[in-house]
């Protein structure tokens, strides 16, 4: 009975995901011409086939602005535009990459000299950290690990300290591991060698100089900042607003910016270094060595990802992903055309900001974008019949406990304890992720977090560990009263 009724739910998600695979062209006037409208229509046409709640796009070309716009709404229910603020996540890096190469353009950092030069006070608990050096830390290949739990700091300082009783996880310059903590560090290292606070040198010489006058940074994710909403995380086909875990991730992931800003950072960055008004703020040659790679990392330069061989065409990329929001940022040096794309959504199995921005170049070369199946909310809506499974199955086992513990009242007690093992064992670990896991590392996270990191996943662990606990409270309860 129970494998026919399984048989009919399988037939039910596959019949489900034939619906929504079928993938569906944007009709655009293609090949020969590229027009905003095209980008209008597959941008509207992509964030309804998968309900983001809202995009905001911007589009430039040998540094001057082609197109930008806002799609959908905030969390307040006002609509996004260009100018809506949103966080970028780890596309900051490419900022932060930035500001050391001016420094270096300046002659106060060397590219290739020692962290320790600079920053005697970081010392990590591994005696290969005094040959690491700062081209190693802008391109990852430094060999610190990159941290799971990231509790917030009151300073940028205070969070880098954090990072004295680490080792090494390889050699210096051997191995691309990426990690936060790299750029942590070199947001203090700017801090040390300008002598202002990371965010006031971006203001000063990243930000104003291009006219981003709505951009900013913060120490953690979680900080209050004016006139921004809160982002969402997506479940089953659908958007909720959500809180942003927090956590201190300056230099990493901590700017804040809009698609209108993002526009004028890519227009400077495909117009040789130059701002509008011809301002050189940084040279061509460390342009150029920033998208370029590095000594064991071949996909990453300097605070820029490096598309495979395979991608076409060639780009110059940082996405950004942050649990409320999204961001991808691409530059295509073959045509000149460069792509942000900012979400105030984060969906755990899809990147869909790249997938935007990936339509976008396409239709820059003159290609039809294809809008894919929905692919996480299959899988959401999958994980939702099988959510509703277990909570049958559940039930039953629960309206059965009594008859079910009566029946091995006569085993002895190792014999009832282990037939309780099924039940026991992921309760036991799902209870550790919901309710230890928060609390490790003085976290400021709490079960609500971890729910909105990928909620029908949750919502389907938190079912097995509800029917698990009470499955072996009343089993046993049955057996102790049962006479």
């Amino acid at each position: 009975m129970i494998t026919k009724k399984f048989s009919y739910i399988f037939l039910f998600i596959i019949l489900l995901t034939t619906i929504f695979h079928h993938p569906f062209s944007v009709s655009v006037q293609a090949a020969e011409s590229f027009n905003t409208e095209d980008i209008d229509e597959f941008v509207t046409a992509y964030i309804d086939r998968n309900g983001l709640p809202g995009a905001s796009i911007v589009v430039v070309k040998d540094g001057e602005l082609v197109y930008e716009k806002g799609y959908g709404h905030d969390s307040k229910g006002n609509p996004i535009t260009e100018k809506s603020l949103m966080r970028i996540g780890s596309a900051s890096k490419s900022f932060t990459a930035f500001a050391v190469l001016q420094l270096v353009d300046e002659g106060k950092i060397q590219l290739d000299a020692p962290v320790i030069n600079y920053l005697p006070e970081v010392k990590l608990n591994d005696p290969r950290w005094k040959d690491v050096t700062i081209r190693q830390v802008l391109s990852h290949t430094s060999g610190i690990p990159n941290p799971t739990i990231v509790p917030p700091a009151s300073t940028l300082k205070a969070g880098v300290e954090r990072v004295n009783d680490w080792k090494l996880q390889s050699n210096p310059g051997e191995k691309y591991y990426y990690s936060n903590a790299n750029y942590w560090i070199l947001a203090f290292l700017v801090e040390k060698v300008s002598g202002m606070e990371f965010s006031q040198y971006l203001k000063q010489k990243v930000f104003s100089p291009l006219g981003m006058n709505d951009s900013l940074t913060t120490v953690n994710t979680g900080d209050f900042v004016k006139g921004l909403p809160k982002g969402h995380v997506t479940a089953y086909g659908t958007a909720m607003p959500w809180t942003e875990l927090e956590a201190m991730n300056t230099g990493a992931g901590s700017i804040i910016s809009t698609a209108s800003d993002m526009g004028k950072w890519l227009s400077m960055q495909t117009n040789e270094g130059k701002t509008e008004t011809g301002e050189q703020l940084l040279s061509k040659k460390l342009l150029e060595e920033s998208y370029s790679p590095q000594l064991g990392s071949k996909k990453y330069g300097l605070g820029w990802e490096l598309s495979s061989p395979d991608v076409k065409p060639t780009r110059i990329s940082h996405s950004g992903v942050e649990t409320t929001y999204q961001t991808q940022q691409d530059i295509i040096p073959s045509s000149g055309y460069a792509v942000a794309v900012l979400l105030n959504s984060f969906t755990p199995t899809l990147e869909h900001a790249y997938e935007i921005s990936s339509g976008i170049i396409q239709l820059t070369e003159g290609q039809e974008p294809e809008i894919k199946a929905p692919v996480p909310t299959i899988i959401d809506l999958s994980l939702g019949v099988i959510t509703l499974i277990y909570l049958i199955l559940g039930i039953r086992g629960i309206l059965r406990s009594k008859k079910w513990s009566a029946k091995r009242k006569k085993h002895p007690a190792w014999k009832f304890i282990l037939r309780l093992v099924p039940q026991l064992v992921p309760t036991i670990l799902i209870g550790w992720l919901f309710f230890i896991v928060p609390t490790l590392q003085n976290n400021s996270s709490t079960t609500l977090d971890a729910f909105g990191l990928f909620p029908a996943a949750m919502v389907l662990l938190g079912m097995v560990f509800i029917i698990g606990l009470a499955l072996s409270i009343l089993r046993i309860y049955f057996r102790i009263t049962i006479k």
